[in-house]
């Protein structure tokens, strides 16, 4: 398979977290952790998050320096190899709270 260009792997990322904060607008821990829709659409768009993150390069990668790149793909790597120990309460302080963080880093891009 081709390797997907820079540009559109990131915006896979910015398309994945804009997302991810659709499904979880208006909700809180308690609701997210009833809705496994919710929960599997969320873990989903992280998993694609983390497999576009794999695929940048350290050049690519570098250009977004506030970005926690290793996190973001170790995170694809405990979805998809350990699926059935996820933490969803962990996907819900990823979605509500580091998922924002990564889209505002996003925009920190370095020059």
């Amino acid at each position: 398979m081709p390797k997907r260009d820079a540009a559109l792997l990131v915006g896979d990322i910015r398309t994945c977290l804009a997302q991810v904060a659709e499904y979880i607008r208006g909700t809180d821990l308690h609701a997210f952790l009833q809705d496994r829709k919710t929960i599997d659409a969320v873990t989903r768009n992280l998993e694609i998050i983390g497999e576009a993150a794999r695929q940048l390069d350290d050049t690519d990668r570098a250009a977004y320096p506030h970005v926690p790149w290793a996190q973001i793909v170790g995170l694809r790597h405990r979805i998809v190899h350990d699926y059935f120990g996820i933490d969803t309460e962990l996907i819900w302080e990823i979605a509500s709270k580091d998922a924002p963080d990564l889209a505002s880093s996003l925009d920190q891009r370095a020059l």
